[in-house]
């Protein structure tokens, strides 16, 4: 067995090293992080040995009064990208499905799936242009039917689905990849089959494609549940203001003020470490809950 691993990997030794960057960023970066999550039950130290202090950061944490609403507020944002924008991939791709110019197809897939390869700095960006009071089409076509001009993105009632809306605009294409190419996988007999039986496009999706969607869509709420603590640090960060920080100040924010700009890395890890926990905790429950149920998991 170690001879014939060893053989392969000889034999496809250039295929392993473009493996080895993507390898050592996940190693540095995901892997040793972990490692280095017992800060939280230490008092970090500059210059000396960090102190042990057990559940002291955590129990700061907990009787902070900013922390509930800081969950709270994660848990809303989180709950909009993960159960209100699901459906949307699969629409889009049961919509692409039906285009039968391919060409136009190819066309409006690779217009769809650009806006995945942007950073949020550049997508805010083209948002706060797009959404401006005094010169964005938003409120030029509102002023056109009589409405009257506001800034959505100062308005702490508009700015979730502001988020909402750039999160759904930025992801839809890219993710509808999973459940077009289980769609594409479906034998063509079986569409034979259905029309032989005289079934309607309408019943030919509820009753064929949606059922072999079933698994790529488990596997993807599944997998989607996992990041319920995070709800988007790069999207907030570039979206928020002093007049919505309320409203979309989320765990990976806060972390990220405590523990860089404040200084206090023992109980930013110690805030991290909870987010991971909430997590994984999340995504086994939604596994077994889901295998129990639809014989659909994970793994």
């Amino acid at each position: 067995m170690k001879k014939s691993l060893r053989k392969q990997i000889i034999r496809d030794r250039v295929l392993y090293l473009m493996l080895l960057p993507t390898f050592l960023y996940f190693l540095i970066f995901h892997v040793w992080p972990i490692f280095e999550m017992r800060l939280a039950f230490y008092d970090y130290r500059i210059i000396g040995d960090n102190i042990f202090v057990g559940w002291k950061h955590f129990k700061t944490l907990f009787s902070t009064p900013a922390f509930y609403t800081i969950i709270k507020n994660t848990l809303i944002i989180s709950f909009m990208k993960i159960v209100l924008f699901f459906p949307f991939p699969v629409m889009f791709a049961l919509a692409l499905n039906e285009l039968r110019s391919g060409v136009f197809r190819k066309g409006v897939q690779i217009i769809s799936y650009l806006p995945h390869f942007l950073s949020w700095v550049v997508i805010a960006g083209i948002w706060y242009e797009f959404l401006s009071p005094s010169s964005g089409l938003v409120m030029d076509i509102v002023s056109a039917f009589g409405g009257e001009r506001t800034n959505l993105l100062t308005n702490k009632n508009s700015i979730l689905w502001v988020l909402f809306a750039s999160s759904t605009w930025r992801s839809m294409g890219w993710d509808s990849i999973v459940y077009l190419s289980a769609i594409l996988g479906i034998e063509t007999s079986l569409y034979e089959a259905a029309r032989m039986d005289g079934a309607s496009r309408l019943q030919i999706i509820w009753y064929l494609i949606l059922p072999a969607l079933a698994g790529s869509m488990v596997t993807v709420l599944i997998l989607n549940v996992g990041f319920v603590m995070s709800a988007g640090y790069d999207q907030i960060l570039n979206f928020s203001n002093d007049a919505v920080l309320s409203r979309v100040d989320i765990l990976d924010t806060y972390v990220y003020r405590i523990g860089l700009l404040q200084g206090q890395y023992s109980f930013a890890t110690a805030a991290n470490l909870f987010k991971g926990a909430i997590g994984t905790i999340m995504i086994l429950l939604t596994h077994f809950t889901s295998k129990k149920l639809t014989g659909h998991g994970a793994w």
